[in-house]
């Protein structure tokens, strides 16, 4: 049987790569990084792994917003993606169960979290950049199961 494809998810590097991150998604099928990546050399990195889905972050937005979106919406291993900074901004312009996405994904507030409504996942896969906030540094995995997620935050350091 077929290894699960899984996809990795980061957010909130404010313009530090962490090189467990090299180890952490070796591998993966894709990468979504939910925005305040801060520099242009942490997308590079992630790419090189990787192909990348990206969006600004507040932080990112007066030098990269002409650049990238500031929410995009991707199909990764056969799940539908709505990525964007702030969850409430996501979930403000959008019914993500409605409209049939698999996965909402958000950064913004630096805590991880995994919740689900109904078939919809909402991830927030935390900082991965320098610790701010007394808050754990995280990312995340998501494997692809059956045509399910299942996510799984992962501490960095």
């Amino acid at each position: 049987m077929a290894e699960a494809p899984v996809i990795g998810v980061v957010s909130d590097t404010h313009g530090y790569y962490d090189p467990l991150l090299d180890d952490l998604f070796a591998g993966v099928v894709h990468i979504v990084h939910a925005g305040d990546f801060g520099t242009l050399d942490v997308l590079q990195r992630l790419r090189r792994l990787a192909p990348l889905t990206v969006v600004c972050g507040n932080v990112d937005l007066s030098t990269f917003g002409e650049q990238f979106p500031w929410e995009t919406q991707v199909e990764i291993a056969g799940l539908r993606f709505l990525v964007g900074h702030v969850g409430k901004s996501v979930t403000g312009a959008h019914d993500p169960g409605a409209e049939g996405y698999d996965v909402v994904v958000s950064g913004h507030s630096h805590r991880p979290a995994v919740e689900w409504r109904e078939r919809t996942l909402f991830l927030n896969p935390g900082a991965a950049g320098r610790q701010r906030f007394s808050l754990p540094r995280t990312a995340a995995l998501i494997a692809v199961v059956e045509g399910r997620p299942e996510p799984r935050i992962v501490t960095l350091g």
